[in-house]
């Protein structure tokens, strides 16, 4: 959606944000097998992991993805400031949960962008949430020996990742019933 010329933001665009956890402990989920049969997967308990910050738009399926080490306050200060350099003439409207590292007094929220707090404990409200799901399906009974074989993985994943699939996965009904996107 464009603005007028006297404003210094060229678009406006919505995400919607969250973080999710990857490691090296096996994430165990279905498998098909013959009826009757229990499924064999491999296993692996180690508990080294990364954490995978994103921001997506059910508008234009627009991403950003860091892949970050830790889970606080100062990792998503980075965050935000790198998620301000792309695109920095578009006003990012960012919705996110109510984490306290989302609100810690030490952030300097970024001029173009404006954080809007989904009510408390409503996961279901955040379209992030589902991107996590698609994610780790692929990463689902599959064992990772070193970190870097997990950021390999998520780089393929993402890889995989168009605007088409996204605004599928997070073009959640209440997003776009009161709203006019196409202004």
């Amino acid at each position: 959606m464009a603005l007028q010329s006297d404003v210094k933001f060229k678009t406006v665009n919505l995400y919607f944000q969250d973080e999710s956890r990857f490691g090296l402990f096996t994430r165990n989920g279905k498998a098909l097998t013959a009826k009757g049969v229990k499924p064999i997967c491999p296993f692996h308990q180690i508990f080294k992991n990364l954490y995978l910050f994103g921001a997506f738009s059910p508008i234009g399926g627009d991403q950003f993805l860091l892949e970050l080490p830790n889970c606080n306050s100062e990792i998503f200060q980075l965050f935000l400031d790198q998620f301000s350099l792309n695109r920095p003439d578009e006003l990012k409207i960012v919705a996110l949960d109510n984490g306290a590292f989302h609100k810690a007094k030490s952030l300097k929220i970024p001029e173009n962008i404006v954080l809007i707090f989904l009510p408390p404990y409503s996961p279901e409200l955040n379209p992030a949430e589902n991107m996590w799901g698609v994610l780790k399906r692929g990463f689902t009974n599959k064992i990772h020996y070193e970190l870097e074989e997990v950021s390999e993985f998520i780089t393929m994943a993402i890889g995989k990742l168009t605007p088409t699939k996204i605004k599928s996965i997070c073009g959640f009904e209440y997003i776009f019933s009161e709203l006019d996107w196409t202004m």
